[in-house]
């Protein structure tokens, strides 16, 4: 039986039980921004900073750009932003701006690479806010990126085209074509050509203007140029125009007559292609030097025809294989250089081994550019193709205006 003071001791504990349970629940359940009170009858507010940590690229995310992967901050000011190659924990160099708003890596990030990304940033107060990204950027296999002649700063030719190759095939060719522009100091209006779904060329409608300054801006990062496939670059890319050289090859008469600027420097003798391996008529540009190079016909389709290791003073004019070059093998039996075309289609020039002396060939190297025009005239073959080489020029204006976009 049991008392009526054990009764009521028994009641109070209950009840005790009670009211810890409902503390417990009621300490759980708090926000943590809830008002608590300060010991005096008071409340406070126990705030979180307000300085807003925005990584561009997705914690899990895939397909991050290379070019602008960043970190900003709005309402306070980075104190601290660490990025490394996810796994390794290699470090990818940064800075942070001078205002403390924003930050980003050094170079160029890595395509189909997972980082990681650790930032923090204070607001007026000194209250601190914390932000990560793990995200790997877009894969080669859905990407694309173009490589790109001229190169920045290089001094060229009146002729030299800009021209693109794509490690891809492109078929939103109007998408991509618009979001690189290459513009001149002298005015002249420039116009890009597709040749094919992975070559695009600008020029315009003449030579550039001697001594202009052309800058090709490429905005390509995220641009969609086939299905899932994206661009990933985005530079400046700026080169000059040094003078105008033509010089033309008469395949009647065998001579060179070399024009700078509207005046003759000089007329050579040439050697062009035999009667059964013709030189192409037309303009084109000079896309290559070598001081010395290795010509094997078999490369070119000529079986076994010729293989010469040290090709001396060797400008490439088509990628088909068609050059200026020096050629010490010419048959002294033969009329001298300037009488008859012996080559395989090359345009010779008099030359010794080993591209030493003052010959011929050695002069006209040195006064060549890449992007200087050689046209040749009256042979018995064909014009060059417009694609074989940088030769667009051997295309009408409203020709080369008509596949802008197609």
């Amino acid at each position: 039986m049991t008392t009526p003071d054990i009764a009521a001791r028994r009641v109070l504990g209950a009840c005790a039980a009670l009211m810890v349970g409902a503390l417990t629940l009621t300490a759980c359940g708090g926000d943590a921004s809830a008002d608590n009170g300060d010991g005096k009858g008071g409340k406070t507010s126990a705030k979180t900073s307000t300085a807003k940590i925005v990584i561009s690229a997705k914690d899990g995310s895939t397909g991050a750009s290379i070019n602008a992967t960043g970190v900003k901050v709005s309402d306070g000011k980075l104190t601290d932003v660490k990025m490394t190659v996810a796994g390794s924990g290699q470090a990818v160099p940064g800075a942070v701006t001078a205002d403390g708003s924003s930050w980003k890596p050094k170079g160029q990030l890595e395509r189909g690479t997972k980082y990681q990304i650790s930032a923090t940033a204070k607001d007026g107060s000194g209250r601190t806010a914390a932000a990560n990204s793990i995200f790997t950027t877009v894969s080669t296999s859905n990407s694309f990126i173009g490589t790109y002649t001229p190169d920045n700063g290089a001094t060229v030719g009146a002729g030299m085209p800009v021209s693109f190759t794509f490690d891809k095939a492109i078929t939103d060719k109007k998408a991509v074509r618009s979001h690189i522009t290459v513009t001149s100091s002298s005015g002249q209006q420039v116009v890009g050509h597709w040749f094919g779904a992975q070559r695009l060329d600008f020029r315009p409608q003449e030579y550039w203007k001697a001594g202009s300054k052309v800058t090709m801006k490429i905005d390509l990062d995220g641009v969609q140029g086939a299905n899932g496939v994206y661009g990933v670059q985005k530079k400046t890319v700026t080169f000059t125009v040094g003078r105008s050289q033509v010089s033309t090859v008469d395949v009647n008469t065998q001579t060179m007559t070399v024009v700078r600027d509207g005046k003759t420097l000089r007329s050579v003798p040439i050697s062009a292609g035999s009667p059964e391996h013709t030189t192409y008529n037309g303009q084109m540009v000079i896309s290559e030097k070598f001081t010395q190079t290795r010509m094997n016909g078999s490369t070119v389709g000529f079986g076994g025809e010729y293989d010469i290791p040290d090709v001396p003073h060797a400008m490439r004019l088509t990628q088909s294989g068609t050059f200026v070059h020096g050629n010490y093998w010419y048959d002294k039996g033969n009329p001298p250089f300037g009488r008859t075309g012996t080559s395989h289609g090359c345009v010779g020039l008099a030359d010794v081994q080993g591209a030493q002396g003052a010959t011929t060939a050695k002069w006209f190297y040195d006064n060549s550019l890449v992007g200087d025009v050689v046209i040749v005239k009256n042979s018995p073959d064909k014009t060059v193709a417009p694609d074989n080489g940088l030769n667009g020029w051997n295309m009408s204006w409203s020709e080369w205006t008509a596949g802008s976009d197609a």
